[in-house]
């Protein structure tokens, strides 16, 4: 787990500027930091987090053909699991002869005899860029489900990829913000790749590969596309089994590494089931979860360290107060690049900095809700069935009934829910503001949602209605949501996170598990569940999904509220948004006239961001946390 940035084309700024965009990465990568030049025009720079071979595999990695011993340099951020199998095959099949120990030079090995079709033999979480001297080329790819991410932008005639964001050029000019991008962020809760919040910047995206010259557009390829295909199960006994083998193995490869592993623990079945996995190669396993301390809000340390101790594994708490969170929350939007208004990640911010304490990579449960169906939200078709089944008449008069009921009201959110098409309800995990709210929000309106949810609904019309909403998610809010707060949060502390429900064989008997198997009554996950029943502790298995409870609802009406109010009125994007509805939204919250909380959360985070635009890369000191009065109230902070 690393960072890297390469420039390619024409050089218009210093050596000394590519320095300061790799400094900028310099938290993926304490341990090493190196620059090299390939060929005549490309400039390739590496932040590392030594993992594999800590001794050797030091990168920028140069690598011959023959002909020309310095044919091939790669800067590579991720792990590829099986390199052991695939380094083996290029000894065997090709003659390969190697000098580290590593992945990184599997990869490069594997370029030269497979070109771009090595991204199909690679099993594990990687963003990689490759020159190659004799052709000019650069070639660049993303793993098959986004878990490592890869930016670029072309910028006064060069081309530039880096693993964030914040090393590349352009991002202090404002007027580079894409107003259509705000728009979605605001109803989904993140810029949905391939854009980003600034023009000129995207995301290579998951799955897809490029091949470019020095200072041209990427034209990239997709070469995974996952796809839900449910198949009728004859025998259960046998899926379970097929499922629990599938995970198992991953999670013994992601168990490989020279330095310490860890895993991170919830009070839920996903990071439960791997931490069972994981302490069968590693029976010492130490196992961390996120605890807050403030009195009178949920904590599942206990559940937690309940699971630990029922599974022999030692569970270390990670303390988290409102004043850790006020202190620290500037800090954690810089470090996402865009906004993401997901409260979920400031409890995994913390747990991660708890764990690099004391371990260099950790395991997490991400994915496994989105492969095998976790979310709540996807019993919705079959609670809404008898509505969608009324006449078109009869569901336009309902809808009708429902528009005059005044918010809050029960039923109101039903009979919207059960009279509009499912592409038209449903846009991902997450739905922040609703078009009558952005209209309110937002200074210039954007494009409707649909112009990101299309495409994934056209594409998946030939399932059913509960595996389309996972295929969304799939390709919006995990990669949107799920995998940029765990890559961030985690690399935020030079910790490596692994998430071993996102591999390609765990993935292969997910997607074949039909929807009756996914979702049984109101239980969640069903077929996951059932295969590890005999590994994780009976209360863990029959445990409703809870997501990643965080108490901001009573952050924002109590101990946050001022210094939340102060954020929302000093961040300088009043051009963007409607920052006075914003604060009218905090005040009536505060007051517990409607919880307002994600629509404020969301605003807040945003307004951090952009805070912080003209300042990289420490500009998180604009917006700093408010000074305690005597009587324990919070004050306001001065705007820098």
């Amino acid at each position: 787990m690393c960072g890297f940035a390469v420039r390619a084309g024409a050089r218009t700024d210093s050596e000394g500027d590519f320095a300061a965009a790799l400094a900028r990465l310099g938290h993926r990568g304490p341990d090493e930091t190196a620059v090299l030049a390939a060929g005549d025009q490309a400039l390739m720079g590496f932040k590392r987090l030594s993992v594999i071979d800590v001794e050797g595999s030091h990168q920028p990695m140069r690598r011959g053909d023959g002909a020309d011993p310095d044919r091939y340099t790669i800067v590579f951020n991720g792990e590829v699991y099986n390199f052991l199998e695939l380094r083996e095959e290029l000894v065997r099949v090709h003659g390969e002869v190697f000098t580290t120990r590593g992945d990184t030079e599997v990869i490069l090995a594997g370029y030269r005899h497979w070109g771009p079709d090595l991204v199909h033999r690679l099993r594990g979480m990687f963003a990689f860029v490759i020159h190659d001297r004799v052709a000019d080329l650069l070639f660049a790819a993303r793993d098959p489900f986004g878990i490592k991410p890869l930016y670029w932008t072309q910028w006064d005639g060069a081309t530039w990829l880096a693993s964030e964001k914040k090393a590349l050029p352009g991002l202090a000019h404002p007027d580079l913000v894409d107003p259509d991008q705000v728009a979605h962020y605001a109803t989904f809760q993140y810029a949905p790749e391939p854009a980003t919040l600034h023009r000129h910047v995207h995301r290579l995206e998951a799955g897809h590969f490029a091949m470019f010259r020095p200072g041209a557009a990427l034209r990239p390829q997709r070469y995974f596309q996952p796809m839900f295909r449910p198949k009728p199960v004859a025998d259960a006994d046998r899926l379970h089994a097929e499922i629990l083998a599938a995970l198992r193995d991953s999670v013994r490869i992601h168990m490989r590494s020279d330095v310490p592993v860890g895993a991170l623990l919830s009070s839920g079945i996903d990071s439960t089931a791997v931490v069972a996995l994981a302490r069968e190669v590693n029976p010492g396993l130490l196992t961390f979860t996120a605890q807050f301390t403030d009195p009178g809000l949920y904590d599942e340390l206990p559940v937690a360290a309940a699971s630990a101790a029922a599974l022999g594994v030692r569970s270390i708490p990670a303390p988290v107060s409102v004043d850790d969170v006020i202190a620290e929350l500037p800090k954690i939007v810089w470090h996402l690049d865009d906004p993401v208004a997901d409260p979920a990640l400031v409890p995994l911010y913390f747990v991660a900095k708890k764990a690099a304490e004391h371990v260099t990579v950790a395991l997490g449960g991400e994915g496994a809700d989105e492969l095998f169906g976790g979310y709540t939200i996807y019993r919705e078709p079959h609670s809404l069935k008898r509505l969608e089944a009324l006449p078109d008449p009869a569901k336009g008069l309902l809808r009708k009934a429902s528009a005059v009921l005044p918010e809050g009201v029960k039923g109101k959110s039903f009979l919207e829910r059960g009279t509009a098409e499912l592409r038209e309800r449903f846009v991902g995990n997450a739905k922040i503001f609703t078009g009558d709210d952005k209209r309110r929000l937002l200074r210039r309106e954007g494009p409707p949602h649909r112009a990101v949810t299309d495409p994934v609904w056209d594409e998946s019309a030939h399932l059913d209605p509960t595996t389309r909403m996972q295929q969304l998610d799939l390709h919006t809010w995990m990669k949107g949501d799920i995998l940029v707060k765990a890559d961030r949060m985690s690399m935020a502390h030079s910790l490596e996170l692994r998430v071993p429900f996102l591999d390609r064989v765990v993935w292969e008997a997910a997607s074949r598990i039909p929807v009756e198997h996914r979702l049984q009554g109101r239980q969640t996950k069903t077929a996951l569940r059932r295969a590890v029943a005999e590994l994780v502790p009976p209360a863990i298995v029959e445990r409703p999904k809870l997501g990643f409870p965080t108490p901001h609802r009573q952050w924002l009406a109590g101990p946050m509220f001022e210094w939340a109010d102060h954020v929302l009125a000093a961040s300088g994007c009043g051009h963007l948004l409607d920052l006075d509805y914003a604060r009218g939204l905090l005040r009536a919250h505060r007051a517990g006239e409607a919880d307002h909380a994600r629509k404020v959360w969301a605003v807040m985070v945003f307004c951090l961001w952009y805070a912080q635009l003209d300042r990289p890369p420490l500009g998180w000191d604009r917006v700093r946390a408010p000074r305690r009065a005597a009587t324990g109230a919070p004050g306001l902070a001065t705007a820098a």
